[in-house]
């Protein structure tokens, strides 16, 4: 007895999980089968249970939709891959923010070195004026030193403030890289 309940038990499972598959063709003939074929997924397809009601529907495949689909899909997988990547550098976003504000403390610093160089020399440049005008003053002619001086002080004051410029922007560009590292790395927390 026990074998027998056994035996059926095994049966009816067997019975449940049984699925057929069913599509149609062009022609609108149902095509039943045990299994998955090309056929049916280029017509689309319906799951089956045992008892031949539908439990799932599957439509066709599209190739000109998966086409179009497939730059979306590569860009998913390409932002997936560039988040390991990122989580696998900082760990967190915690540690994103410390580096990011390491980053502005050395901009920072960069920054301000240029503007106490930019006040040197443009206090150095009065200076040279100052030369200059007593020259002009006493109707002498100014030296070819003093004349050269002047020229590297303006240029070199012309290069610091670039130099300051590129800072404010490499400091713009750094918040806007950590800020979307950031955000990506709270997202996947």
């Amino acid at each position: 007895m026990t074998v027998y309940t056994l035996t059926s038990s095994a049966y009816a499972a067997e019975a449940v999980q049984k699925k057929w598959y069913r599509y149609y063709d062009k022609n609108g003939v149902a095509n039943i089968s045990t299994s998955v074929t090309p056929a049916h997924i280029r017509n689309g397809y319906e799951v089956l249970g045992s008892n031949m009601q539908v439990i799932q529907r599957n439509h066709a495949y599209n190739t000109e939709q998966d086409v179009k689909q497939s730059n979306s899909r590569a860009s998913v997988a390409r932002q997936k891959e560039q988040d390991l990547k990122l989580k696998r550098a900082y760990g967190s976003s915690k540690v994103a923010e410390s580096k990011r504000n390491e980053q502005f403390g050395s901009i920072k610093k960069q920054i301000a070195l240029q503007q106490d160089q930019l006040k040197q020399l443009q206090a150095d440049r009065i200076n040279f004026k100052r030369q200059e005008m007593e020259y002009f003053r006493k109707g002498s002619p100014v030296p070819t030193q003093l004349k050269n001086n002047i020229k590297y002080n303006a240029d070199n004051i012309n290069n610091t403030k670039s130099t300051i410029e590129s800072l404010h922007i490499s400091y713009g560009n750094t918040q806007a890289y950590y800020d979307d590292i950031i955000q990506r790395l709270k997202v996947s927390e």
